[in-house]
């Protein structure tokens, strides 16, 4: 009895272990793809994503279809564009089946468009959805959704 005690301590010691060792690759990822945005570079993107036909990322309201055009026509346009931006994820809670993963997280954005001067102020929420192809963690779809930010709301 206490042999099987032991046995069933280990396999639950050992599947922590395998949990936060995904959590740990998952919130890697997310941390790369936040340095992408506040850099405007593609490639934490492109190491991150998985490119398939019909692929598609949301923000708020707006889409991008496929890696490439969320590369060129988002991600590395808005360094030219934007002064500054800073992206933070808090609260991220990930949910595993088999392999495949969800995280969620809270979000806020801040940022200074160069051509108006204009500065935002957003805070949201923003879903990634995983994959896991050959041992690796990949993002196969995204979307964020966030309004100006509201001191009152966040505060609870």
């Amino acid at each position: 009895m206490l042999n099987k005690i032991i046995l069933v301590q280990l396999l639950f010691i050992s599947s922590l272990d395998l949990a936060s060792d995904n959590d740990l690759a998952i919130k890697t990822i997310i941390n790369d793809i936040k340095t992408g945005w506040e850099t405007g570079s593609g490639e934490p993107f492109r190491k991150n994503f998985l490119d398939f036909d019909g692929a598609r990322y949301f923000e708020s309201g707006g889409q991008n279809e496929g890696l490439d055009d969320l590369i060129n026509h988002h991600v590395e346009p808005e360094k030219d564009a934007l002064t500054f931006l800073s992206l933070e994820f808090s609260g991220i809670e990930i949910n595993y089946e088999k392999d495949f993963a969800w995280a969620v997280a809270n979000t806020r954005v801040k940022g200074e468009v160069r051509k108006s001067e204009k500065k935002f102020d957003k805070a949201g929420y923003q879903t990634f959805l995983f994959r896991k192809i050959d041992d690796q963690w990949k993002v196969v779809h995204t979307h964020s959704s966030s309004r100006d930010y509201n001191p009152e709301k966040h505060s609870h």
